[in-house]
């Protein structure tokens, strides 16, 4: 069960934010210190007794999704995307692409441009 102490730990030791394959607790105060976490859902209880570390800087697994150290990982409300280390460039460069692409759409848009024009003019929607 992750919550704010460890929020203060892992942000002490270098960590951005935590990705939790069990409970939290704190929300609010996490959300305040501003340091992201997902998790599979809130439980009130403390971690005495319920968690331990075992290792780290390991190869886990997620939902049957290996990740590895180095991996570069990408979260938000709207979910999380792992992406290999292997091809991490080709992959943020059609991420920065389509990005692009969908800016462009959103201005053409607000032009006055129909959603149905903006996607046969450049593909993306």
């Amino acid at each position: 069960i992750w919550g704010e102490l460890l929020s203060t730990a892992a942000r002490n030791a270098g960590c951005v934010g935590a990705i939790v394959d069990g409970s939290v607790r704190d929300i609010a105060k996490m959300r305040t210190m501003g340091f992201p976490v997902y998790a599979r859902g809130p439980n009130p209880y403390d971690s005495r007794d319920r968690q331990r570390v075992i290792d780290y800087d390991v190869r886990i697994e997620l939902d049957g999704i290996p990740i590895l150290p180095g991996d570069l990982i990408a979260a938000d409300e709207d979910g999380i995307v792992i992406v290999p280390q292997q091809v991490e460039c080709e992959v943020v460069t059609a991420a920065w692409k389509k990005a692009h692409a969908e800016n462009e759409v959103r201005d053409s848009i607000k032009a006055g441009m129909s959603a149905t024009t903006a996607f046969q003019t450049y593909g993306v929607l």
